[in-house]
């Protein structure tokens, strides 16, 4: 069985992360789960109290954020790849000089060391230069930035057409299945 890591940090987007673990899931990926406390906070705040529940029941392994031994911490642990999504500045740049404070910044820091693919959906705006020099340490580390940046010439009826969309493409950017997302027909 193929594994793939799900972080999920503070930042606004908890619907990418839902996505992320159904398009994983639906693929025929196991998916390990690992959330700070400041994503537990924005799943209540954005999708309501029964949220990151029904998240956790989408996946295959739920890690707490403090194991620092979990399996995920290590480079022996067989995923394929990462995703952080959304991802906050903090742990950006945390990842960006390898600051392994808490499991999710760990879990991204062993993908960069073991060559693997780590993509994170990015979500602020406007941009400092910190986090343009966080996501440059990252982009040279191996790590692909991927702002949640809508399609809009697919044409997106609604938010969650959106946010599935943009949650396909960080699969996609895995490159570990057939392609999940609306492609342009030109």
């Amino acid at each position: 069985m193929t594994r793939v890591i799900l972080g999920v940090s503070g930042a606004s987007g908890a619907a990418l992360a839902r996505h992320c673990a159904e398009i994983l899931g639906a693929a025929g990926l196991e998916v390990d789960l690992v959330v700070s406390p400041a994503a537990e906070r924005t799943f209540e705040l954005e999708l309501g109290p029964d949220a990151l529940r029904d998240l956790q029941a989408r996946v295959d392994r739920v890690h707490d954020i403090r194991n620092l031994g979990a399996t995920i911490a290590s480079g022996s642990f067989p995923a394929v790849g990462m995703i952080v999504a959304p991802c906050s500045m903090r742990s950006l740049a945390a990842m960006s000089i390898g600051l392994d404070d808490n499991l999710l910044t760990r879990a991204a820091s062993v993908q960069l060391k073991e060559r693997r693919k780590l993509v994170l959906l990015t979500r602020e705006a406007p941009l400092s230069l910190a986090h343009l020099r966080a996501m440059t340490a990252v982009t040279e580390m191996g790590g692909v930035i991927m702002p949640p940046v809508p399609a809009f010439y697919l044409k997106p009826a609604s938010v969650e057409d959106l946010t599935r969309q943009i949650a396909a493409r960080a699969v996609d950017a895995l490159g570990i299945v057939p392609p999940q997302g609306a492609a342009w027909r030109g």
